[in-house]
């Protein structure tokens, strides 16, 4: 069973939800969610390894955030919340889109806190000069106009038509979720995601067993795309998720599961 948590960093207070028995597993959520989306995954593991499932700074119940929101500032709140539960054995840290971004981070720059990584459905690469500037412009327009414009466009590239048509309380809570972010955080993490480096360069010396999985039908970070950077990780494994787009571990969390069960447990 989780049990919800808060612990100050210095990006402010996080809301954290702890099952803090078993071997740690911490779940980094994707843009422009919160720790929700894992609960597929939290409850098929929440009784056999110790799930840790924090909101990012500003999303969820956290106070919202203003300015610029960078994946490093998010490790070292991540790291600091680590500390904060008295947790100093090293995790392995899961984590999607945004929270591989996040988990880039904390292996670059804290690798003897990570035990194992686990990379669903991101990249390794920076943003292109038009995504780049993509993300500065819909920065601008949610602050003007509000977390709505976000909420209506990114379930459609979220998830694959077979979950948009078979699986609409999914995709409805999902919708839910985007609405309720602050326009604030939503725009700060746009501006850090936009100026977020390309690690490419750095996967060849991550010397961590690493996990990449994607969904089949990913238009945001696509299968050839991932499995290319699994290439270039040393002791990576690469899986191809079914009937999944995006959000893999909510679309097909069975196969997902089934996966991560078989390489935690290694």
């Amino acid at each position: 069973m989780l049990t919800e948590k808060k612990v100050s960093t210095s990006l402010g207070e996080l809301h954290v939800w702890d099952s803090q028995v078993g071997e740690p597993v911490l779940f980094v959520h994707g843009f422009p969610l919160d720790h929700s989306m894992w609960i597929k995954q939290s409850d098929r593991f929440a009784d056999q390894y110790r799930v840790i499932a924090p909101d990012l700074p500003g999303f969820g119940m956290n106070a919202s955030y203003s300015g610029t929101l960078t994946m490093k500032q998010m490790a070292d709140a991540l790291v600091e919340m680590l500390d904060g539960l008295e947790l100093t054995q090293p995790v392995t840290v899961c984590g999607l889109s945004m929270g591989g971004y996040v988990a880039w981070q904390l292996i670059l720059h804290y690798p003897e806190r990570i035990e194992d990584l686990i990379l669903c459905d991101t990249r390794a690469a920076a943003d292109s000069d038009d995504v780049r500037q993509g993300r500065l412009k819909l920065a601008a327009q949610v602050l003007a106009s509000g977390a709505g414009l976000v909420a209506d466009s990114m379930p459609a590239k979220l998830f694959a038509p077979v979950t948009i048509e078979s699986n609409k309380p999914c995709v409805e809570i999902t919708r839910q979720v985007i609405q309720a972010c602050p326009p604030e955080t939503i725009a700060a993490a746009l501006l850090g995601m936009a100026e977020r480096p390309d690690v490419t360069g750095e996967l060849p010396e991550i010397a961590h067993r690493t996990l990449v999985v994607c969904g089949e039908h990913d238009v945001i970070t696509p299968p050839a795309e991932m499995e290319q950077m699994a290439r270039s990780l040393p002791k990576a494994e690469f899986h191809l998720i079914p009937d999944a787009g995006h959000m893999a571990p909510l679309e097909n969390p069975l196969r997902v599961n089934q996966v991560l069960e078989s390489f935690l447990k290694r």
